[in-house]
């Protein structure tokens, strides 16, 4: 399913994905992978109250245990830091990233990644050196570069500009803010994966999606109304 681009450059395709919306869905569980490297404990808060919100009650197991994340109706992995190490701590966990693939790519789990858990989905990270990412956005992680007068890291409130309609980004008013705390950012192989973008000194990925998976760069756990409202779509988005 194509969506029409909002406010893009002529000749930029839409994004895409594989349809579906914000629906009453059976759920049971909501993996949060635990790997040493994320805000695990206001990410499990803010999806307690975005399942409020949503009206649901699935169990939140945070958990590195592969047998969870296969069985788990919705897969959240978050992540701050060096993106190598982020891998790395990934690639430690026995079975994990096995578990993940069976899930998202062959079982169709809703995923989102968020900040540095978004950037793993990319081929690649260039943080001091070059690690091998998910591959699953094919694309680089690379430092931003927003010129004079813009300090980095990027560090605060900016505003999204949504690319088209996506369920998760529903409802999120006109012109949402956002929280973000990043050096680096992933630019996508595929331009139409982009589904918001800010501005910092230049335009930067604030969201990816694709199929079943989401991503975001800035953090919904610390963005307040928006980042409730993006997880509660999250907590009900059946992209099948």
């Amino acid at each position: 399913m194509h969506f029409q681009p909002c406010g893009k450059p002529a000749g930029q395709q839409p994004y895409r994905f594989s349809g579906g919306g914000a629906k009453s869905v059976a759920m049971r569980m909501i993996a949060l992978i635990d790997y040493g490297s994320g805000n695990i404990h206001s990410a499990e808060r803010a999806l307690r109250s975005a399942a409020d919100d949503a009206k649901k009650t699935p169990e939140i197991q945070v958990t590195s245990d592969p047998d969870a994340i296969r069985q788990a109706d919705r897969i959240v992995l978050p992540g701050v830091g060096h993106y190598a190490d982020c891998m790395n701590e990934l690639d430690s966990r026995a079975g994990v990233v096995s578990a993940l693939k069976e899930a998202v790519l062959e079982r169709g789990v809703p995923f989102l990644g968020i900040c540095v858990g978004m950037q793993l989905l990319a081929s690649r990270g260039l943080e001091d050196g070059e690690t091998p990412g998910l591959g699953w956005v094919p694309g680089d992680v690379a430092e931003i570069t927003p010129g004079p007068g813009y300090a980095i890291p990027h560090m605060g409130w900016n505003a999204l500009h949504l690319n088209g309609a996506h369920p998760v980004l529903d409802g999120l008013g006109e012109e949402p803010h956002a929280y973000f705390v990043h050096s680096y950012a992933l630019t996508p192989t595929d331009p139409g994966v982009i589904a918001a973008t800010t501005d910092y000194g230049g335009e930067i990925t604030a969201a990816v999606a694709r199929d079943n998976i989401f991503g975001t760069q800035f953090h919904p756990e610390k963005s307040q109304r928006v980042g409730l409202k993006l997880l509660s779509n999250f907590v009900l988005w059946d992209p099948s």
